[in-house]
This record gives structure tokens, C-alpha cells and sequence, in this order.
């Protein structure tokens, strides 16, 4: 049977101030008044019924998501109690699932996109199963078709094609610098890498056996007690200890190199597709004013341009005069003001923060 998954552990740190530890960037309600985890989960909805769907999360955010996701089943969070990156967020939900159902083929999807059309997306997340259901031992991913020299993003260069839907991977490639990431736009074989997989949890799992048998062997045991009444103290006493590695590095990446026993394919996926990792990303999903200014909030703006002013206190006014290519937050604690050109440089601020004042503000 197919499932989806999304993954939703994300701190979200390039988002501070509003986004926190307590509340984190997939929860906060900021592309047209819902949030990126509630975007996730609709788009799964236009392939699979909400009780085929999961959400892996930070233990600590259980009652905001179910709060966020009244229609997801409680029983269908599964909470990690640590971050141990990609790898095990893969991973557990994988081995629950493969208990529940030995035959479950599942896409994993990421709470941090914003994507549309939805209904290509749909389309080819339904190729995606279908390979993953035919071939037994592929590992799916799908590669967006870029619309610009990006170097912010991994690629993944395609192989030959297959009878069906999608490409033979061929390679990924790392973060390219601007040269290169120009020669990869006029190839017409290399997609942005989208971290979105589809695939057996039969399959996957015995890639980390192969790969990473120590956390496997972990997983496992946390599944073989999840539906029952020591789920709480072996997950506790076991997650912990995993070895903290992404699931591209651990798996994907040899599987593409011909080591392991799983192919790894590619289904092309031409969709407007926005990885929300930073203030300027997230202000491209809303409409600016004729100065390019893009503000939520009360704002008064004389002679601005380009720039991003947000505010979630609905009493409080943010006014500027002359600012061009700025970032201003305003939250009840905490006002962060950066140029756009620093804006991957919030998380080393959040970094500073936190040596400051310890965890008050984070």
C-alpha cells in the first residue's frame, strides 16, 4: 500500500526571530495564512487519504502539529525525541511502517517547500510510485527542473532514460559554483536535488542495513516496540545513540555509485518549487508593493525599496525611511535587522544568541 511521510524536524534557524525552538518555521502560518507543514500535507492529499499519511517530527512539537493537522490520525506522528538527522528521520518511520505493513512503498516529502502546480506535483509523485512499486529494488527521487543558474542547491545529473517515467541517476553533484551551475542549466540533464524520495521501506531499510548497520539495527528495535507499551523507553534509551548522518550521504549517494543492491532513479518534476530556508525565500511567495517591498504587519514605508519588513504583533507599527535590500523582524522579544546579502548569516546570528543569553531568546 502507499504511504507519504513528511518530514518536519527543520529548526529553521535562518527564520529566527519567529521562528524558535518552541515554533518552528513549518508551523507558522505565513504563505497566505497557512502554515508550510499544513501546504505539505494538502499536497499529499491529492494522492493518498490522510490516514496514509505521517508526519516525522521533534517529539517536543507533537501537540502543535496535531494542532496544525487536524485531520492527520495522533497515532500517525511519530516523534523523535533528538535530532539525528535525515538518515533516521527516513529511517524510523520507515521501519514502523514496514512492521505495519510489509508491502508499504512510501514517499517522503519535506514540510519546508512550497510547490505548485500541486496537480503536476500529484501527477509525478503517481510516476514515482510506480516505478518504486515495479522495481523493487529502486530508490526514487524527484529532481526539479531548474530555472536558473542556482548555487545554493545539489544537482542530480540523469542517466539513460527508463521505458516508464524518469532517468537512470547518472550522479549528484554538490553545491556547484556560479560557472558550473550555468553549464548544468544549458545541459538539460541536471535537476536541483529536492530531498523528496519515493520507495519500498522493504528497500530503503536494506540499503541501512547494507550502509549503516548500526542504525539499523536501532531502528528496528524501536519498531519492533512501537505499538506497544515500551515504545516511550526504548525509543528514549535507543534514538539517542544513532549515528547522526543524512539519509543522501548514508544511502543515496553509494546506491548512485553501484554500491549496495538498490537503483537509484529520477522522475522530473517541473513545478515552481521554493526551499523556504530564509527570509528572502519566503518573501518571494508574497507580492510586493511598487517599490518591491514586501511587509506583513502594520508598516510605513517613505522612500524604501526591496526590502522585507515583517512583524507578527498586529498593534505594533514598523516604519522606515530610505532603506533599500533590508531585512527588519519584529516578534514580542526580539527584532532582528539584517541586509538581504547577510540573510544566510541568521543562523551564526541565532549561534550568538544563544551564547549570549542561553536559550531565552531561541
Amino acid at each position: 500500500m502507499r504511504y507519504g511521510v513528511i518530514m518536519a524536524g527543520g529548526a529553521g534557524t535562518r527564520l529566527w526571530p519567529m521562528s524558535r525552538a518552541a515554533r518552528p518555521k513549518q508551523l507558522l502560518e505565513v504563505v497566505g495564512g497557512r502554515s508550510l507543514l499544513q501546504l505539505a500535507f494538502e499536497r499529499l492529499r491529492a494522492v493518498l487519504p490522510a490516514d496514509r499519511i505521517y508526519v516525522c517530527t521533534a517529539q517536543a512539537h507533537r501537540d502543535a502539529v496535531l494542532g496544525n493537522l487536524p485531520d492527520l490520525p495522533p497515532d500517525n506522528l511519530i516523534g523523535e525525541p533528538c535530532g539525528r538527522d535525515t538518515a533516521n528521520a527516513v529511517g524510523l518511520p520507515a521501519a514502523v511502517l514496514h512492521r505495519r505493513d510489509p508491502d508499504a512503498v512510501t514517499a517522503f516529502v519535506s514540510a519546508d517547500h512550497v510547490i505548485d502546480p500541486v496537480e503536476v506535483f500529484a501527477d509525478r509523485l503517481e510516476a514515482a510510485f510506480g516505478l518504486a512499486e515495479k522495481a523493487e529494488d529502486a530508490l526514487v527521487t524527484l529532481g526539479i527542473v531548474p530555472t536558473e543558474p542556482h548555487t545554493g542547491y545539489g544537482y542530480i545529473e540523469r542517466g539513460d532514460p527508463l521505458p516508464e517515467a524518469g532517468y537512470r541517476v547518472a550522479a549528484f553533484r554538490e553545491k556547484p559554483d556560479a560557472a558550473t551551475a550555468r553549464s548544468y542549466l544549458g545541459t538539460g540533464r541536471h535537476y536541483w536535488n529536492s530531498g523528496m524520495f519515493v520507495w519500498r521501506a522493504a528497500t530503503v531499510l536494506a540499503e541501512l542495513a547494507t550502509h549503516l548497520p548500526a542504525a539499523y539495527a536501532g531502528l528496528t528495535r524501536i519498531a519492533a516496540a512501537w505499538d506497544g507499551p515500551e515504545r516511550a523507553g526504548v525509543l528514549a534509551s535507543v534514538y539517542p545513540t544513532l549515528p547522526k548522518i543524512s539519509i543522501d550521504y548514508a544511502v543515496i549517494e553509494p546506491a548512485s555509485q553501484g554500491l549496495g543492491g538498490a537503483a537509484v532513479l529520477v522522475v522530473e518534476l517541473p513545478v515552481r518549487w521554493l526551499d523556504i530556508g530564509s527570509w528572502p525565500a519566503l518573501a518571494s511567495t508574497v507580492a510586493g508593493d511598487d517599490g518591491g517591498n514586501v511587509s506583513q504587519g502594520r508598516a510605513v514605508l517613505v522612500d524604501c525599496a526591496d526590502n522585507i519588513i515583517i512583524s507578527d504583533d498586529a498593534d505594533h507599527l514598523m516604519a522606515a525611511v530610505g532603506l533599500r535590500d533590508m531585512i527588519i523582524v519584529h516578534t514580542r522579544d526580539a527584532t532582528m535587522v539584517c541586509p538581504k546579502s547577510a540573510a544566510e548569516q541568521v543562523k551564526r546570528l541565532v549561534g550568538e544568541v544563544g551564547a549570549a543569553h542561553g536559550a531565552r531568546y531561541l
